[in-house]
């Protein structure tokens, strides 16, 4: 070819196709057309558990859950938030538990009903009739000690009522075979016995479970069927993930437990299957010889994108009358103290444009009574393959209990039990579990070998916790300050983060001892003090900073001891260059700007999702 061949049509071509995406765990539906503003939906709910028998006699299986769609529904973002049911837990007693919703946009599917379970075993003991859902669930068996035919209704179907109706009711249970649960294609089949005047069969049989659905347009797949009922001959199973008898429902399929004995038996998870309208679209042409050349020299358009981050775990609690709680992690590029400072993320924009769950942790809990504080928890912002978690950070000891915890910076430890060498109480490991660049540092160390009950201080991101110092006479000395955070302008403003608590003082005079402990001040960036009476103070909210210990008034004997602080909680910050766009829910949780240079920053301060798309 004189041209050298030709890469793309001469014309924009356009061929529409039909994209089908499975959600199967909560979180986020992401629409691969920018352009679509309605799609097509199944919801289906997750499936009832069966319920408890005994090993002798025969409790209902669990209903589907329920089964609608929506061939038009209306979207207006690019990530809509999915809700999957969780299948309903086999009964430990009794009853089985009803499934979980499923949920998409205005759409919601209920979960199935429970199986009823069997209660004792002598003259007159309980049997239970299946429960409502959006299947209904299989009734257990009849009690023959009661009356030879006496039969347990299954649980009523589309519990509440949506239209078209989203499930079926379940099958009744009769002597030695219960009912199997309602489908959405069907209702559970009833159990059956020999001579019973309603339900006559020639073997004591379990129900056949409720058959399932595939009504959605375009979809030949069964899903969402009741479980087979179990008796002294099983119930038949029905296809569309209803669990044959003594079996679980298949996940993500909406399908009920199948009838148990003496185990019972779980659900299936529900599931949400979106179909979209996406575009196939070229335009432009360029010869062989063009597209060979730039790929050659590099200059061929090569989309990318850079995102710098700082995520900060919650700070660990203070310890009543005791130690400073650890920070919490702190992980970051690009504006933090260098020797801290991680790797940018970056690459094709495939794995960055979209929605993105951000995890902000909360602080942990100040110890009350004569306990030790909680760790913090972890934030987490999971972007692509390459998730950044950083640690909760560990708890403040209290006195006798010795060790501080282990987190993102350490807590710090107090005075230990007798038989300690020296009653020494160790500050908690930092950078647990490891990063590079480390995420915290440890905690300081609390003792008491004759002159003090002093504490260590929690570890901050840049430095220790102080260890506890004795003073010259019984009871006095100096607890340890909480370890300084790390500095930070991602935001714009220089901003301390992941200070740790100090450890507690002590004051007051008995007859036999006179207290003097000075107090440990919280280290810079949210850490929390040391009282030397009273409550410990909090680490700062979304800094990450520990909770002060706890202090002591000794004017009497025992003294009173002060309750820990609580530590802060975390905080999420991203900043991508000002080609793209970040936006965030829930509202309250995120605050979005605009740095001077173009840069777009989110900040979160409480768990969301983080949407990037291009500006």
């Amino acid at each position: 070819m004189a041209n050298g061949g030709i890469i793309g049509p001469i014309k924009v071509v356009c061929t529409p196709s039909t994209k089908t995406s499975s959600v199967t765990s909560t979180g986020n539906f992401v629409r691969q057309n920018c352009q679509v503003t309605s799609v097509s939906a199944l919801v289906i709910g997750g499936g009832g558990g069966s319920g408890h028998g005994n090993s002798d006699s025969f409790a209902g299986a669990g209903g589907a859950g329920g089964y609608r769609f929506n061939t038009c529904i209306s979207i207006s973002s690019r990530c809509t938030p999915v809700t999957i049911g969780a299948g309903g837990a086999g009964g430990t007693t009794r009853d089985g538990s009803t499934g979980s919703n499923s949920v998409f946009g205005p759409l919601t599917s209920n979960g199935g009903g429970g199986g009823g379970g069997i209660g004792c075993q002598s003259p007159g003991g309980s049997r239970n009739p299946g429960l409502a859902g959006a299947s209904g669930g299989g009734g257990s068996e009849g009690n023959p000690d009661v009356a030879p035919y006496v039969t347990l209704p299954g649980g009523a179907g589309n519990n509440p009522p949506t239209s078209p109706s989203q499930g079926n009711t379940g099958g009744a249970g009769v002597i030695n075979a219960a009912g199997g649960g309602g489908g959405a294609g069907g209702v559970g089949g009833n159990g059956s016995a020999p001579g019973h005047p309603t339900y006559p069969g020639p073997q004591y049989k379990g129900g056949t479970g409720g058959a399932g659905s595939s009504a959605w347009p375009g979809d030949c797949t069964v899903r969402a069927s009741g479980g087979a009922g179990s008796g002294s001959v099983n119930g038949c199973t029905a296809t569309g993930g209803g669990g044959a008898a003594r079996s679980d429902g298949t996940v993500n399929t909406g399908g009920g437990a199948g009838g148990g004995d003496c185990c019972s038996h779980s659900g299936g998870s529900g599931v949400v299957i979106v179909k979209e309208v996406v575009p196939k679209c070229a335009s432009g042409r360029w010869t062989l010889n063009e597209h060979f050349d730039q790929v050659k020299n590099s200059e061929w358009i090569t989309r990318t994108i850079s995102l710098d981050y700082m995520v900060v775990a919650g700070g660990g609690g203070g310890g009543n009358y005791g130690a400073g709680g650890g920070a919490g992690g702190y992980r970051a590029s690009g504006y933090g103290p260098s020797p801290l400072r991680g790797t940018t993320l970056g690459g094709s924009l495939g794995g960055f444009l979209g929605c993105h769950t951000i995890t902000v942790g909360g602080g942990g809990a100040g110890g009350p009574g004569t306990s030790c504080g909680a760790n913090g928890s972890n934030s987490v912002l999971c972007i692509s393959s390459n998730p950044i978690t950083s640690a909760g950070g560990g708890l403040g000891s209290t006195f006798n209990k010795g060790d501080g915890g282990d987190g993102g910076s350490g807590g710090g430890g107090a005075r230990n039990s007798p038989g300690s060498p020296s009653y020494l109480g160790p500050g908690g490991s930092g950078n647990t579990p490891p990063t590079d660049p480390p995420q915290g540092n440890d905690g300081g160390t609390g003792s008491h070998p004759g002159n003090g009950e002093v504490a260590g201080g929690g570890g901050g991101a840049t430095a220790a916790g102080g260890n506890g110092s004795q003073g010259p006479t019984y009871f006095t000395g100096t607890s340890g300050s909480g370890g300084a955070g790390a500095p930070n302008t991602i935001l714009g403003p220089d901003t301390t983060y992941a200070g740790g608590g100090g450890g507690a003082g002590a004051t007051g005079s008995t007859p036999s001892k006179s207290y003097n402990i000075t107090r440990g001040t919280g280290g810079a960036g949210g850490g929390g003090n040391g009282a030397t009476t009273g409550a410990g103070s909090a680490g700062s909210t979304n800094t990450g900073g520990g909770g002060g210990g706890g202090g002591y008034c000794g004017g009497s004997d025992p003294g009173t001891r002060g309750d820990g602080g609580a530590g802060g909680s975390g905080i999420v910050i991203v900043r991508v260059p000002s080609q793209f766009t970040l936006s965030g829910s829930p509202t309250p949780a995120r605050t979005l700007s605009t740095h001077p240079g173009g840069d777009k920053i989110a900040k979160f301060t409480a768990s969301g999702t983080l949407t990037i798309a291009e500006a």
